[in-house]
């Protein structure tokens, strides 16, 4: 490549032209010259990173609210556990509450047994249909019983104490003719556990 070689002679009506044209024109050219280049620094240089530092900015406000967000998860995460904890301490709560299926026998038992031991004497004591609810069924149990009014009142008080719920409902007493005890109709009504297998397949049934 050859070298352009510039000489002061061949600038020289340039220079002349300058210095005819007055001296506020010339300081209006210079001072456009040098608006040209800020703003030719301006737009090549400082807008670019302007426009990094706005996005820098948006990407660092967007990083703090998933924080603060993050951060009152973090705080709502424990009081979920220890909601957790408590609802599965009251399930188990339940459940114990709730006999299965083979301790049924066992609990009519205790509530004839309950009667007995306080000198109440059994009419009838008359186990009826389940009814069956969510996860769980009703065994209401008929009874009538012949006894003093305290002895009834202790008779209640012994099933409430029972580990296995059991709700006395229809209490109705009258008169026992020729005696100052009474007969007492009432429902016993405790609850059993429902634990449903899964159903099988079809593919498993054939198997």
């Amino acid at each position: 490549m050859k070298k352009i070689k510039i000489s002061l002679e061949s600038l020289s009506p340039v220079f002349e032209k300058v210095e005819k044209i007055s001296k506020t024109q010339r300081m209006i050219i210079y001072f456009g010259a040098i608006t040209i280049l800020i703003g030719v620094f301006v737009y090549f240089s400082f807008l670019p990173k302007h426009k990094t530092i706005n996005k820098l900015n948006q990407d660092y406000d967007k990083l703090e609210q998933q924080l603060a967000s993050a951060k009152i998860n973090a705080m709502q995460l424990g009081k979920f556990r220890n909601n957790m904890k408590k609802a599965e301490k009251d399930y188990r709560l339940v459940m114990k509450a709730l006999p299965e299926k083979q301790e049924i026998p066992a609990l009519l038992t205790g509530i004839s047994q309950a009667g007995k031991v306080v000198g109440l004497e059994f009419l009838l004591f008359q186990p009826k249909a389940e009814i069956k609810k969510d996860f769980y069924a009703e065994i209401p149990v008929s009874i009538q019983v012949a006894g003093s009014y305290h002895n009834v009142g202790l008779f209640f008080d012994n099933v409430a104490t029972l580990p296995r719920i059991v709700n006395i409902q229809e209490i109705k007493m009258t008169p026992l003719k020729g005696s100052d005890d009474l007969i007492t109709s009432c429902s016993a009504v405790t609850y059993k556990f429902i634990d449903e297998a899964p159903p099988e397949k079809s593919g498993e049934k054939k198997k």
